[in-house]
């Protein structure tokens, strides 16, 4: 268990964390373990923390007791804070001289929209730091237990989103390129075009009995795992009722979850009794 003390012993290793700069934190796919030592460190020392929906709340025990936390709501496909709202939001706290910590679910860079906010700080001339976080894409397959690689299956991997800003299938990926190119695709937001999706890869050459995993809740204790096959992944999905946030994977090394599971320990001590 990480206390204060070690926390103190850590932070000699620590970047600095100014007064009136922003850290846009990483926080991992849920996991409360999966958050970085750097980021837990970061939590300790925010005067302000703003997270998103898809952070674990537990994350919040960890701030400081006069620490401020704000709810920025962000999730796509949902009801939520505008990208513009929140960037106005941290800048905001950082011109009146607050450490603030902006929590995001997963990596900051990929599709979590960091990329946006670390421009809007520096046009407003804030200084930032962004921490790295494991992926939904990275942490989702191994709570799932699919190798994201191995040598037999696949030697490469794609990661994409199923729809752009407008809800709609990114134009500018080329279907028939990925689906001939990439062993193995790992996809986040995709449910709400997957019948589309599917028959774009089959067309361009994907095999429809290719194996396809969806995993829901990726690292959480409610974490859920389906396995189906390409060509009926959309009916699939339908059938099963399989909701957001989930991302899907699809290649041969979804296979190998079948051989490994039953030696696979648990992530959670509950799951243990």
């Amino acid at each position: 268990m990480i206390n204060d003390s070690d926390i103190k012993m850590l932070s000699k290793f620590m970047p600095q964390f100014p007064p009136g700069s922003v850290w846009l934190v990483g926080a991992g796919p849920g996991h409360v373990g999966l958050i970085s030592v750097m980021g837990l460190f970061a939590l300790k020392q925010a005067d302000v923390v703003v997270y998103d929906a898809l952070v674990n709340r537990e994350f919040l025990q960890f701030m400081r007791p006069d620490a401020e936390a704000i709810y920025a709501g962000k999730r796509g496909g949902k009801p939520s804070a505008t990208q513009e709202n929140i960037s106005h939001a941290i800048i905001k706290y950082a011109k009146q001289g607050k450490r603030v910590l902006r929590l995001k679910g997963g990596d900051p860079f990929i599709f979590g929209r960091g990329g946006e906010e670390v421009e809007a700080l520096s046009k407003a001339d804030i200084r930032f730091l962004a921490i790295p976080g494991i992926t939904a894409g990275i942490g989702g397959l191994a709570f799932a237990h699919i190798p994201a690689t191995t040598r037999e299956t696949n030697q490469s991997i794609t990661f994409l989103t199923g729809h752009d800003s407008k809800g709609i299938i990114p134009s500018a990926i080329d279907w028939d390129a990925l689906a001939k190119g990439s062993q193995t695709i790992v996809m986040y937001m995709a449910l709400k075009n997957i019948d589309d999706i599917c028959k774009r890869l089959i067309g361009g050459g994907r095999d429809e009995n290719e194996p396809v995993a969806f995993v829901r809740n990726a690292t959480l204790s409610d974490q859920q795992v389906w396995q189906t096959s390409l060509g009926a992944a959309a009916n699939f999905v339908a059938e099963n009722d399989i909701k957001p946030p989930a991302i899907v994977v699809i290649g041969g090394n979804v296979a190998l979850r079948a051989k490994i599971l039953a030696h696979a320990l648990p992530f959670y001590p509950e799951a243990q009794k």
